[in-house]
């Protein structure tokens, strides 16, 4: 092997073999009167691959177990290379099954099996509108912006102080101002008469 089989950013030790398993998965599909059957194809189904060997020692084992138990409990996919992947598109895989077997011939020996299923990523999530134009939602959006820009003005206006009639105040002065001026009417025709 070139590769070394990695599981995540875990080496897979003492693997003693390793294969695949590849189908196709068919619907058989019976027609009254006619001899035979019509097969639908319903494409591939998951890649199986089946890694088995054997570990040495306590310290090994204990390892082995911790690594690749935590990944089975988590049971999300992981990635996973390996020769025998080449010119599929398996990526991502998650571990189905986990067989560990110690035996009293062979004290110091444990041999373990485990059965990997590829898991591609799901699909992206379905547009909810459908392909509709959704240019129609901006120009909304925008008019909705509009109307909510121009109830806070109106509301702005409302809480301008109250300045009322301002000519109220103003024509007490200019009672006063008319009679301080009152007098100079004869005087300014005082003033032509010397000119003329």
């Amino acid at each position: 092997m070139k590769i070394k089989p990695m599981l995540g950013d875990w080496e897979i030790p003492r693997i003693a073999a390793i294969s695949t398993v590849e189908r196709r998965a068919f619907v058989e599909l019976t027609v009254p009167g006619r001899v035979g059957s019509l097969y639908q194809d319903l494409n591939t189904a998951p890649t199986g691959i089946v890694i088995e060997g054997s570990l040495y020692g306590d310290e090994a084992r204990d390892d082995f177990l911790q690594q690749l138990r935590g990944k089975f409990r988590a049971g999300e996919p992981v990635t996973f290379v390996a020769d025998i992947l080449t010119a599929t598109e398996v990526q991502y895989v998650v571990i189905e099954a986990l067989r560990i077997q110690e035996s009293g011939a062979s004290p110091d020996q444990t041999e373990y099996r485990c059965l990997l299923r590829e898991s591609p990523p799901p699909p992206p999530p379905p547009d909810p509108f459908g392909g509709l134009d959704t240019s129609l939602l901006d120009q909304a959006a925008g008019l909705a912006e509009t109307v909510t820009g121009a109830i806070d003005a109106i509301d702005a206006l409302s809480n301008l102080p109250n300045f009322g009639n301002p000519a109220a105040p103003l024509s007490g002065a200019v009672a006063v101002v008319a009679a301080s001026t009152a007098g100079l009417d004869g005087i300014a025709g005082d003033l032509n008469a010397l000119f003329d």
